[in-house]
């Protein structure tokens, strides 16, 4: 298979900084030279590289949109960037990534006191402690609004009970940002790995995902002291507003995983001969190439803009919906033709296009169904909830 040097069929690098090619390719080196080769081995095991961890902080991919406290400060679109190339190797590296970074620092950073800030941020952004984000539930997912989590007053603190579910990095994190009820409105708490009462599990043989760390936390009268809680994490808007982060980072993400099926497909095509020559050279192929790079060109645009529109401050969360909703469907649709055009080898793994289609339908999943995000935009349009 040839390099991966990228899908830019508009010339899209003339709208990116020289900063920005640079971060990419930082990011795109490593990918290549470190993840790639180790990537099938540990989705079939159901692993993820964990001794690869200090070697992402290192590109300070963690916290990298976040100012101050050992954070690179980068822009926003270089935090898409960074997602997009994660997810070109796996939706779970770039899920790592992006539950350290949006539902983990992002809280603590926004709605956190300055002793928080302090105590946890600089060793998550060196990859010395990684955070896992408790919202969904098992009865509790699209309506999180509904959750039984509770949280009541106990002398200087809050004891915690409740289940979260299909939490990633739940089995290895040093912390969790929890969200539970707290005389009957949603409050956010830190909550350490070792506190009594807290326990984490993982959760095992998963078809989609399968290179992520994903579990449950199941909190019995979980003691935590006053000063785990979040001051500023008060009702769902806070826990939305750490979601709005995450699936900003997806958009981005989700084109990785389109490119890298389609730059593999592209490929394939051009050096599978059948009845004599290239079936690239088909018209039924090349319909189906044409296809997922006019998506894919779409999708970039999208989140170009997104990037353009949250740096101005201008972004709300229905501008998120639509790109989310747009940009997972599409990778699914053209990771899943890219499989198509591989045939029986599109099976294998030796070829990535059937683990992104895998890992994909997960993501189109989380963090808002492709459903729930029709209906925010439905609600935009029209004034008038659905849900």
């Amino acid at each position: 298979m040839q390099p991966y040097d990228g899908v830019d069929f508009l010339n899209l690098d003339e709208l990116l900084t020289d900063q920005e090619k640079q971060v990419r390719e930082i990011v795109r080196t490593f990918v290549n030279r470190r993840f790639m080769p180790v990537v099938a081995k540990h989705y079939q095991a159901g692993t993820f590289p964990s001794d690869l961890v200090p070697e992402i902080a290192e590109l300070g991919v963690f916290g990298c949109n976040l100012q101050g406290y050992d954070c690179a400060g980068m822009t926003d679109v270089e935090y898409g960037i960074i997602m997009m190339e994660l997810e070109r190797g796996d939706s779970g590296l770039r899920s790592l990534a992006s539950v350290q970074t949006s539902l983990c620092m992002y809280p603590i950073h926004t709605f956190g006191s300055e002793e928080q800030k302090k105590k946890w941020l600089p060793g998550m952004a060196r990859g010395e402690k990684i955070g896992c984000f408790g919202l969904t539930e098992p009865d509790f997912g699209s309506n999180p609004s509904g959750m039984l989590s509770t949280a009541v007053r106990k002398g200087k603190g809050y004891v915690l009970n409740g289940t979260k579910r299909w939490i990633t990095n739940a089995s290895i994190h040093d912390l969790a940002i929890v969200w539970a009820k707290l005389d009957g409105e949603i409050q956010g708490f830190i909550v350490p790995k070792d506190t009594p009462g807290f326990t984490a599990r993982g959760i095992h043989n998963k078809l989609s995902l399968r290179c992520s760390v994903t579990g449950e936390f199941i909190m019995e009268n979980c003691e935590i002291p006053e000063d785990c809680i979040l001051p500023q994490a008060k009702g769902l808007k806070a826990a939305l507003m750490c979601l709005s982060s995450a699936r900003y980072g997806i958009v981005w993400g989700a084109l990785g995983a389109a490119m890298a099926s389609y730059h593999e497909a592209l490929t394939y095509a051009k050096e599978r001969v059948m009845f004599g020559v290239p079936i690239a050279q088909k018209q039924l192929v090349q319909a189906k190439l044409v296809q997922m790079l006019n998506e894919i060109t779409k999708g970039q645009l999208i989140a170009y803009r997104l990037g353009q529109l949250k740096m101005a401050g201008k972004i709300r969360p229905h501008h998120i919906s639509l790109g989310k909703m747009n940009n997972v469907n599409m990778a699914l649709q053209v990771s899943r033709t890219a499989r198509d055009i591989l045939g029986a080898n599109g099976v294998s793994d030796e070829y990535q296009c059937m683990r992104h289609a895998c890992n994909l339908e997960s993501v189109n999943t989380y963090e808002g169904t492709y459903d729930i995000h029709q209906l925010i935009v439905g609600e935009k349009i029209t004034g008038l909830a659905a849900y």
